[in-house]
């Protein structure tokens, strides 16, 4: 990047970071709450049709833009569209949107950082009730000090990655962290579905209830497979173009897609057995991870261990996020102004800190202070998450199947992958031009409220 431009190392382990930028809070945390909200399985079954509609048409897309530029998404939007000041301002949208989302993201990130420690201290034991552990976290959250600390801390945890480049930063951090996440869930897997009484939730995971099944259920599934991808936010088109022309972007593609959603449904038999063991609704919302879970160990031999275990996943699954929203904007500066990468991660990283000291705050005093009647936490997800995501995705998908055009992309995706092609690329085709821009529309609309 500084002169000749840095690439993955190895195959494993570009799926590794992608994989790591998708695998995020939205798996260990909202995938099982939105599950024990809609019928168990048969939101599962929902949500992996929605996947293979929209997310992993749009993966390939994305990857394919950044490997064929081998640029930031500015440039390769630049690029591609020979100068277009429409898709430029798309590539900027992107690296605009990750900017946001890092800056709250991080905030979520310092909780789950905080809350091994806490763990540690035992700061948890003496709780009995969800009531209890949900006092003890407005208690933490509201204090400035505790909040911003762990919020500089996760920063500086993810600026130590990204300073060390691309292969001796985010492809060796996730090549440690992603198998350690993996087996961290599963050893809370075996712990869960040993309690008694765990069956009920094995149940209730694998038992598909399609009465369920509603048009909100439907949105939910959709917005989910979306979101959980981290598609349009320029992240997995920067880490596309740190990758080999030879290398095969579907195969690729598919195993990203694979391990985010095999992740996302082991966590729900993390959380699901241990929470039916212990008598809970599973149907909690937002509240399971930081509420319902920490009152979970306290019933569960060895809980004290098991719930420092969970807290340390859960930040790991955050750091693999934040080190990709950080790659984004800082392979966006160091394309376009020519600095050095070790510089710019660390401005970057103090940058966007400052930036999410009013989300932090939201929880810690300036809950009064709104923008559009949003305290600036909500406010900053709102815009990031309702608005610009959705726009960033239908505007690859659009770009790819319209505006360069199927003709002129399927040559470049073909490298690497000479075996797509008759109906696979037809469909693929069909899956980017059409169907992919609808179904994010609706997610868009539904984001706003209008449907």
């Amino acid at each position: 990047m500084d002169g000749k431009r840095e690439q993955w190392g190895s195959r494993i382990g570009f799926i590794l970071a992608a994989a790591g930028s998708a695998v995020g809070l939205g798996n260990i945390w909202k995938f099982p709450y939105l599950v024990g909200e809609n019928g168990g399985a048969a939101f599962i079954v929902l949500y992996l049709i929605c996947v293979i509609l929209v997310g992993l048409p749009v993966v390939i897309a994305e990857i394919l833009i950044g490997r064929t530029v081998q640029k930031n998404p500015v440039g390769s939007f630049r690029e591609l569209s020979k100068g277009n000041p429409f898709w430029i301002a798309v590539g900027g949208l992107g690296v605009f949107t990750g900017f946001l989302i890092l800056s709250y993201y991080n905030v979520i990130a310092g909780w789950s950082l905080g809350y091994v420690i806490e763990s540690i201290k035992g700061s948890f034991h003496k709780l009995e009730n969800p009531e209890a552990a949900g006092q003890l976290f407005e208690s933490l959250s509201s204090k400035p000090q505790w909040t911003l600390m762990f919020h500089g801390l996760f920063m500086i945890m993810t600026v130590i990655i990204i300073y060390a480049g691309v292969t001796k930063g985010i492809e060796r951090a996730s090549k440690i962290m992603m198998p350690a996440l993996l087996g961290l869930i599963i050893v809370l897997v075996i712990r869960g579905i040993m309690l008694k009484g765990a069956g009920d939730g094995v149940r209730y995971l694998l038992k598909a209830d399609f009465s369920a099944i509603t048009g909100k259920t439907f949105m939910l599934a959709l917005g989910q497979a979306f979101f959980s991808l981290s598609l349009g936010m320029g992240a997995l088109l920067t880490y596309g173009s740190y990758m080999s022309k030879k290398e095969n972007i579907v195969y690729s593609a598919v195993n990203i897609v694979a391990l985010d959603t095999f992740i996302a449904i082991l966590a729900g038999f993390m959380i699901f057995p241990a929470v039916f063991a212990m008598g809970l609704e599973p149907a909690q919302g937002p509240s399971l991870i930081f509420n319902i879970l920490p009152i979970v160990f306290n019933s569960i031999p060895g809980g004290y261990v098991f719930r420092i275990i969970f807290f340390i996943l859960l930040s790991m699954a955050a750091l693999t996020s934040t080190i990709s929203l950080l790659e984004v904007i800082t392979t966006f500066v160091v394309d376009e102004f020519h600095l050095k990468r070790k510089t710019v991660a660390i401005v970057l990283g103090g940058f966007v800190f400052l930036l999410g000291i009013p989300s932090a705050m939201s929880f810690c005093g300036w809950e009064n202070f709104t923008i559009f009647g949003r305290t600036c936490f909500n406010f900053v997800d709102f815009i990031s998450a309702n608005i610009f995501l959705p726009l960033g995705g239908i505007f690859i998908a659009l770009f790819v199947g319209w505006f360069w055009g199927i003709r002129k992309a399927l040559p470049h995706l073909q490298q690497g992958a000479a075996s797509f092609s008759g109906f696979l690329a037809l469909l693929w085709s069909i899956l980017i031009r059409f169907v992919a821009p609808i179904l994010i529309l609706l997610i868009f609309l539904s984001g706003l409220g209008i449907i």
